[in-house]
């Protein structure tokens, strides 16, 4: 009797510090979101330092991906890092890159115990963090919260296994999964609510990804337009093979105060490219595709190349398709609307049936919620 009584005495503590635990690192994914779409090529990594149940120290990746997040944390800590306790929600690294590793500021800090969401597959870290760690006696514990961690870095983790960006296509519907309305004429489709949430994506991604027909057609901004957030506006990409951007449009008129980055076949002409430069825009050079458009795999991996982890794909019906028919699309933030506008407007996904991603066995549903009367579903891989 008396065994069993200190049986349930040592499970129950063993759940009470898993729960403390897991409540340190729910606070470290959060603190490291405030740096997603900021940190680009690295990723948004959060940090806490707690000695004796008390966090004594927070950090999160900084704009343009250093300091990271534990150096961070460790320099609120100070002294009282020493014996204590980092929670950080991807494994420190073990490298000299622009920055020393963080590893090593982990051990001279002091900290006897690590709690790690995830180990880091950049080849250069990949378990050689824990490992030095590990070399000097700090408890390192790796795993939990996990699957949080792996959807916070999905962009780190695919610019490193795939030479690509997460893809986040965004598509705001009618109730009969139309985009526009005849004529490719844009149409205001979703609600304020539905607008507010897409500007904070914005705001969360590294870059926004149109085809010229959106830019022609709706002369768009593709800026966060949420008070106090206007710095946080992502790098703008057109799909644009012939450089057809107009040099009055409000893209280009931006591009000295937001990144513009236009993406044109080689064969385009050297003088249009030359004025888009002239105005502050970037234009790469991609190779020539058979047939119309560009290849979106070597424009993931162009982007890639530069750092993007984070892409948003906005339109119009046929770049969607394409990213779609091409099996790139990693999340898809599917805004419907209970109003319809006819059937003559514009498939979501030109020929392709919406149904590629709601029906779809790639494709799962991982959230859902009303926004006023407009309702956002979040698909994610399978």
């Amino acid at each position: 009797m008396i065994f069993r009584i200190l049986e349930d005495q040592l499970a129950q503590k063993a759940r009470d510090a898993e729960a403390t635990d897991r409540r340190f690192m729910q606070l470290a994914l959060t603190l490291g979101r405030r740096g997603l779409g900021r940190t680009w090529p690295n990723p948004a990594v959060g940090a806490v330092v707690v000695k004796d149940g008390i966090i004594v120290g927070r950090g999160w990746t900084q704009p343009g991906g250093r300091p990271h997040a534990e150096p961070v944390a460790l320099r609120e800590a100070g002294e009282a890092a020493r014996g204590a306790t980092l929670y950080v929600t991807l494994e420190p690294c073990s490298h000299f890159g622009r920055s020393p590793p963080c590893s090593d500021a982990v051990i001279a800090s002091g900290i006897a115990r690590v709690v790690a969401a995830i180990e880091d597959p950049n080849p250069l870290v990949a378990g050689q963090g824990f490992a030095k760690l590990r070399a000097v006696g700090i408890a390192v514990d790796v795993g939990l919260e996990r699957e949080e961690a792996a959807y916070a870095h999905a962009g780190h983790f695919r610019r490193i296994r795939d030479q690509r960006p997460h893809v986040i296509l965004k598509l705001a519907v009618s109730a009969d999964d139309k985009i526009g309305a005849a004529g490719r004429k844009p149409v205001a489709i979703t609600g304020e609510a539905a607008r507010t949430r897409v500007h904070l994506l914005r705001a969360q991604c590294d870059a926004i990804l149109v085809g010229i027909g959106t830019a022609l057609a709706d002369d768009p901004e593709l800026t966060c337009r949420l008070p106090g957030m206007e710095a946080r506006s992502p790098v703008r990409v057109v799909l644009d093979r012939a450089l057809r951007t107009p040099g009055d449009s409000r893209l280009v008129h931006s591009a000295r105060q937001t990144p513009l980055w236009v993406m044109a076949s080689e064969l385009a002409e050297a003088p249009a490219a030359a004025k888009l430069g002239a105005a502050g825009a970037v234009v790469i050079r991609m190779p020539p595709k058979a047939g119309s458009g560009l290849d979106p795999h070597a424009v993931l991996h162009a982007l890639a190349e530069k750092g993007i982890t984070r892409l948003i794909v906005e339109g119009g019906s046929r770049v969607a398709a394409s990213f779609v028919a091409a099996d790139l699309v990693d999340e898809a933030w599917l805004l419907r609307a209970p109003q319809a506008i006819g059937a003559d407007a514009i498939n979501a996904l030109d020929a392709l049936p919406l149904t590629q991603i709601t029906r779809s066995s790639a494709f799962r549903v991982r959230a859902s919620e009303m926004l006023d009367q407009d309702t956002l579903t979040i698909y994610e891989r399978a």
